[in-house]
């Protein structure tokens, strides 16, 4: 059962979505996505990667509401996407956090803005959720003076403590040294479990997506697309394995190897080299 309790969440659904920028300067038009489809069910796990340039961001955000599809629709649950909206919570790759402020003024900034807010109980939940992710003491620190790992813990309580339907992580590790990455990507597949939230998560390494992707998309350069999907069992397995052990694994060995040539052979078209 979720720590939320018993809760309801909807299918996330992207309908022949596609996206055109227009170049103000130059009046050229660049077709950053071209006819996506999928579903997510509720409390699945959805790793995007692809060579840049691929749309992998901009999918991310049209899903967030920051964007508005040149074609298509995206729904959640009966509702079509217009707009940001508190049922899809959004985890950025430096945090986006208000670094002046102390790290619960970050967690329960979301809380804050809501009118008729129980002051002791947005208390409540912070303390709840800096326990959840690590960080059980550390309510009143600055948030400058946190390690890398530790401000992309406040960012993921900031981001539950609102209690989303949809947890969208755009490239939320990037910026980590390999051992703190590894700690997070276990903290992530943890709080997944946990929780029971959908999950789609950002990234251009291929072992982050192998290892929190019990469903992965290679997306092919622009126009952007769903080139193959994966179905995978490492994120499950890592729930209760370590995931230097998995990697280990001769299963996740070969998949690895053939995603990487996958996206090895299309920047090479990109270049023009074949």
């Amino acid at each position: 059962m979720s720590i939320y309790g018993l809760v309801k969440m909807s299918s996330l659904e992207c309908k022949n979505v596609s996206m055109t920028f227009l170049n103000p300067q130059t009046k050229t038009t660049v077709d950053a996505l071209s006819d996506i489809n999928f579903s997510l069910k509720k409390g699945e796990l959805l790793a995007v990667l692809g060579p840049s340039g691929c749309g992998k961001t901009t999918l991310l955000n049209m899903i967030a509401g920051f964007l508005e599809p040149t074609k298509g629709n995206i729904f959640l649950g009966d509702e079509k996407i217009t707009g940001p909206g508190l049922e899809r919570g959004m985890v950025f790759q430096q945090g986006a956090l208000f670094e002046w402020l102390s790290v619960e003024k970050n967690v329960d900034f979301g809380l804050r803005m809501r009118k008729n807010v129980s002051v002791e109980g947005n208390a409540a939940l912070v303390e709840k959720w800096l326990d959840i992710v690590g960080l059980k003491g550390f309510g009143k620190t600055p948030t400058y003076q946190l390690s890398g790992g530790m401000q992309q813990r406040v960012a993921l309580a900031r981001c539950l403590i609102n209690d989303p339907e949809v947890i969208l992580m755009d490239e939320p590790l990037g910026a980590l040294d390999a051992l703190t990455r590894e700690k997070m990507q276990s903290l992530i597949l943890d709080l997944w479990k946990r929780t029971g939230k959908t999950v789609m998560i950002i990234t251009h390494s291929v072992e982050e997506a192998l290892l929190l992707g019990e469903r992965l998309f290679v997306m092919a350069p622009r126009p952007g697309r769903i080139h193959k999907e994966y179905r995978l069992p490492f994120a499950e397995a890592g729930l209760s394995k370590s995931l230097r052990e998995i990697k280990k694994e001769t299963e996740f060995s070969e998949v690895r190897e053939e995603i990487l040539s996958m996206i090895w052979d299309m920047e090479e078209e990109i270049m023009g080299l074949v």
